[in-house]
Protein backbone atom coordinates (compact mmCIF):
# COMPACT_ATOMS: atom_id res chain seq x y z
CA UNK A 1 0.00 0.00 0.00
CA UNK A 2 1.25 3.45 -0.88
CA UNK A 3 -0.14 6.47 0.95
CA UNK A 4 0.36 9.93 -0.50
CA UNK A 5 1.58 12.48 2.03
CA UNK A 6 1.07 16.21 1.55
CA UNK A 7 -0.13 19.09 3.71
CA UNK A 8 -3.64 19.08 2.20
CA UNK A 9 -4.52 15.45 2.94
CA UNK A 10 -7.07 14.90 5.67
CA UNK A 11 -6.26 12.52 8.51
CA UNK A 12 -9.50 10.59 8.03
CA UNK A 13 -8.57 9.82 4.39
CA UNK A 14 -5.28 8.26 5.43
CA UNK A 15 -6.99 6.34 8.23
CA UNK A 16 -9.49 4.92 5.73
CA UNK A 17 -6.73 3.80 3.35
CA UNK A 18 -4.92 2.10 6.23
CA UNK A 19 -8.14 0.46 7.44
CA UNK A 20 -8.81 -0.97 3.96
CA UNK A 21 -5.63 -3.04 4.25
CA UNK A 22 -5.73 -3.69 8.00
CA UNK A 23 -9.42 -3.75 9.05
CA UNK A 24 -8.69 -4.67 12.68
CA UNK A 25 -6.16 -1.89 13.18
CA UNK A 26 -6.58 1.82 13.68
CA UNK A 27 -4.01 4.44 12.68
CA UNK A 28 -4.00 7.40 15.07
CA UNK A 29 -2.09 10.66 14.78
CA UNK A 30 -0.49 12.69 17.56
CA UNK A 31 -0.53 16.50 17.72
CA UNK A 32 2.35 18.33 16.06
CA UNK A 33 5.50 18.65 18.19
CA UNK A 34 6.40 22.24 19.02
CA UNK A 35 9.38 21.95 16.65
CA UNK A 36 11.17 19.33 14.55
CA UNK A 37 13.60 18.51 17.39
CA UNK A 38 10.93 18.04 20.07
CA UNK A 39 10.32 14.73 21.70
CA UNK A 40 7.29 12.55 21.08
CA UNK A 41 3.98 14.32 21.75
CA UNK A 42 1.51 12.56 24.02
CA UNK A 43 -1.82 13.97 22.86
CA UNK A 44 -3.76 12.17 20.14
CA UNK A 45 -5.69 14.18 17.57
CA UNK A 46 -9.41 13.72 18.10
CA UNK A 47 -10.67 15.57 15.00
CA UNK A 48 -9.83 13.40 12.01
CA UNK A 49 -10.97 16.23 9.70
CA UNK A 50 -7.67 18.05 10.33
CA UNK A 51 -5.10 18.18 7.57
CA UNK A 52 -1.62 16.69 7.82
CA UNK A 53 -0.19 20.22 7.88
CA UNK A 54 -1.85 20.68 11.25
CA UNK A 55 -0.10 17.71 12.86
CA UNK A 56 3.42 17.58 11.49
CA UNK A 57 6.67 19.48 11.82
CA UNK A 58 8.38 18.32 8.59
CA UNK A 59 6.47 19.29 5.46
CA UNK A 60 7.94 16.96 2.84
CA UNK A 61 5.68 15.66 0.08
CA UNK A 62 5.88 12.03 -0.98
CA UNK A 63 4.65 8.48 -0.54
CA UNK A 64 4.73 6.24 2.53
CA UNK A 65 4.88 2.58 1.58
CA UNK A 66 3.26 0.23 4.06
CA UNK A 67 3.75 -3.50 3.68
CA UNK A 68 2.03 -6.24 5.74
CA UNK A 69 5.41 -7.72 6.72
CA UNK A 70 6.72 -4.43 8.18
CA UNK A 71 7.00 -4.25 11.93
CA UNK A 72 4.84 -1.70 13.67
CA UNK A 73 8.00 0.13 14.73
CA UNK A 74 9.26 0.34 11.11
CA UNK A 75 5.99 1.80 9.89
CA UNK A 76 5.87 4.39 12.68
CA UNK A 77 9.50 5.31 11.98
CA UNK A 78 8.74 5.84 8.26
CA UNK A 79 6.00 8.35 9.10
CA UNK A 80 8.21 10.12 11.64
CA UNK A 81 11.61 10.33 9.94
CA UNK A 82 10.57 11.63 6.52
CA UNK A 83 7.27 13.40 7.21
CA UNK A 84 7.37 14.47 10.86
CA UNK A 85 4.17 12.57 11.62
CA UNK A 86 3.84 10.79 14.95
CA UNK A 87 1.41 7.87 14.67
CA UNK A 88 0.14 5.01 16.79
CA UNK A 89 -1.33 1.70 15.65
CA UNK A 90 -4.05 0.25 17.82
CA UNK A 91 -5.96 -2.98 17.51
CA UNK A 92 -9.71 -2.60 17.79
CA UNK A 93 -10.79 -4.24 21.02
CA UNK A 94 -7.30 -5.14 22.30
CA UNK A 95 -4.76 -3.41 24.49
CA UNK A 96 -1.89 -1.59 22.85
CA UNK A 97 1.38 -3.45 22.36
CA UNK A 98 4.34 -2.60 24.53
CA UNK A 99 7.35 -1.06 22.73
CA UNK A 100 9.37 -4.30 22.73
CA UNK A 101 6.57 -6.14 20.91
CA UNK A 102 6.26 -3.33 18.35
CA UNK A 103 9.86 -4.01 17.33
CA UNK A 104 9.12 -7.59 16.32
CA UNK A 105 5.40 -7.87 15.48
CA UNK A 106 4.37 -7.18 11.89
CA UNK A 107 1.29 -5.22 10.91
CA UNK A 108 -0.25 -8.37 9.45
CA UNK A 109 0.36 -10.38 12.64
CA UNK A 110 -1.18 -7.63 14.77
CA UNK A 111 -4.14 -7.30 12.39
CA UNK A 112 -4.89 -11.05 12.55
CA UNK A 113 -5.01 -11.22 16.36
Amino acid sequence: MKIEINDHRKIFAIQEEFKSMFPNLELLFYVKPSNADSGHPHKLIKASSKTLAECRSIHNIGIVTIMPNMTIREMKQNFSDVYGLMVEVLHRGMNNLNPADQNKMTLQEWNLR
